[in-house]
């Protein structure tokens, strides 16, 4: 892994990309990976099959047993934006290859695949202008670089079969196509990944592990913009291709890790593992949904419950509400912006709100939490997700705010909206998502200070904030309005 204090800043337009429209894997090979590893982190679910809790559990008993391994924790260093006027962006630092080279990544629990440029990549950028050095991956300047073919197990499970015009060179490929009409194209490879395994309080070892990814040939859309461009996305999804699959499916680590994203100073906390500090209360997730979507039973604002239908959080087969790390904002249909919007401002008849690149903005000189209600969300389990004023309206220049929240459900394929709830009310939290016992939990947290997580073997080790992005420029620091304008909000369940 890469030497921390770097100037790393992430990509603003990433964080839109990571509503995930589509991901099609047009698969056509694979590697059988010895996947495993981990990396350095910003800031997506779980599908039955290879790699599942059974599979894992045969893999604990076989290293306890016999080779006395053990399923590490591990530290992802975080860098990222944290003031409120910023984009909430947080991103990670990887080493990949053998020579190993530094590759800048968003990462995004809402995807699945890791993905990087490839050396003869059609519309990557070649340069950035948030202050970093791309780096293109050439497979045939790493050792251990290999194709990933169509015929291999990796492509195949994704698939769901071996496609027709599969042969022993073909090479399995990938698309995908991100809610912003950005879009990456290409194939697998399988490398080794390098990371931090944590070995003592505040303290890691270099690790490495194999892990299949995407070598990406062509973008398209704001991914190919040398403003705000980076080497790739990691999705931090739950399904076998992820990052954290493959890592546990080689028996490296649990199926756990939690984040903590500070919005004071930037950085926080990304880890693998189980946390035993902070301790958070669980809510269950949906099964078998392609994101982390949970339960939503209701919603308070000052204390109130907002007068809304009893089913309306309900939208058919698509059910839930969806945990989304790498989406910046929150959005609920129509109904319940318009219920919300009301309370928030019930007791400031006077302000004037102004429409401003589709966000609802206003002046105010004194503090918003003070002068504004918090906004509780209600979860089964009695789970509940307090957002203060200060988290979900935005400041925009002197004594300019907007409102985080945004009318528009995600929209399912049913034609139905439902609730999507990103950084803006994850912020400043110990997010732990448990996908052992597919459960998700969070506890209000500072994020600048320190967890402790636990190894399989019951040591119990403290893992410390980061900010890998501290000590940059800021040029690359952009506000909501501007970043976020032309967002599509909308959603497509796989």
């Amino acid at each position: 892994m890469a030497a921390r204090g770097a100037c790393d800043p992430p990509g603003p337009g990433a964080s839109l990309r990571r509503l995930v429209l589509l991901l099609a894997l047009s698969v056509s090979a694979l590697a059988a990976a010895d996947a495993s590893g981990v990396f350095e982190v910003q800031r997506k679910f779980t599908r039955h099959g290879d790699g599942g809790e059974g599979h894992l559990s045969a893999l604990r008993e076989h290293d306890g047993r016999r080779h006395g391994r053990l399923l590490a924790a591990i530290d992802l260093p975080l860098g990222g934006s944290g003031l409120a006027t910023e984009t909430g962006l947080y991103f990670t630092r990887i080493g990949i290859g053998t020579p190993a080279k530094r590759y800048y990544v968003q990462v995004d629990t809402g995807s699945d695949i890791l993905w990087v440029n490839c050396v003869s990549c059609d519309g990557c950028p070649r340069k950035s202008n948030l202050g970093i050095e791309l780096t293109m991956y050439d497979p045939r300047g790493s050792q251990s670089g290999e194709l990933v073919t169509c015929d291999q197990q990796f492509c195949v499970a994704n698939y769901g079969g071996v496609l027709p015009s599969c042969t022993s060179t073909s090479p399995c490929e990938y698309s995908i196509s991100y809610g912003d009409g950005s879009s990456t194209a290409g194939f697998f490879v399988t490398d080794f990944l390098q990371y931090n395994q944590v070995s003592g309080d505040g303290q890691t070892t270099p690790a490495n592990a194999s892990i299949s990814f995407g070598c990406g040939a062509k973008l398209g859309g704001d991914l190919g913009s040398s403003n705000l461009a980076l080497d790739g996305i990691l999705g931090f999804g739950q399904s076998n291709s992820s990052m954290l699959s493959q890592l546990a499916a080689a028996g490296k680590v649990r199926k756990m890790f939690a984040h903590c994203l500070d919005t004071v100073t930037g950085g926080g906390i990304f880890a693998i593992g189980n946390v035993v500090q902070p301790k958070v209360k669980t809510t269950p997730l949906v099964p078998d949904m392609p994101h982390y979507n949970v339960i939503l039973k209701g919603i308070d604002v000052g204390g109130t419950a907002l007068g809304l239908p009893t089913n309306i959080f309900d939208s058919g087969n698509s059910k839930g509400t969806i945990i989304d790390s790498g989406t910046t904002l929150a959005y609920v249909p129509e109904g319940v912006y318009k219920a919300l919007f009301a309370m928030v401002f019930d007791k400031h008849q006077d302000i004037s709100v102004q429409t401003l690149q589709d966000f609802s903005c206003f002046q105010y000189s004194g503090s918003v939490d003070d002068g504004f209600p918090e906004v509780t969300f209600h979860f089964e389990g009695d789970v509940s997700l307090i957002v203060s004023p200060h988290d979900y309206l935005f400041q925009n220049g002197k004594n300019l705010y907007c409102m985080g929240f945004q009318n528009g459900g995600v929209q399912t394929k049913d034609g139905k909206d439902m609730v999507l709830l990103g950084d803006l009310v994850l912020s400043n939290k110990l997010v732990l998502y448990d996908l052992e016992n597919q459960a998700i939990g969070w506890a209000d947290y500072n994020c600048s200070s320190s967890i402790k997580i636990s190894d399989d073997k019951g040591s119990t080790y403290t893992v410390n904030a980061d900010d890998i992005s501290s000590g940059c420029e800021v040029q690359w620091r952009k506000s909501l309005i501007l970043l976020l304008a032309t967002t599509v909000i909308s959603y497509l369940m796989l």
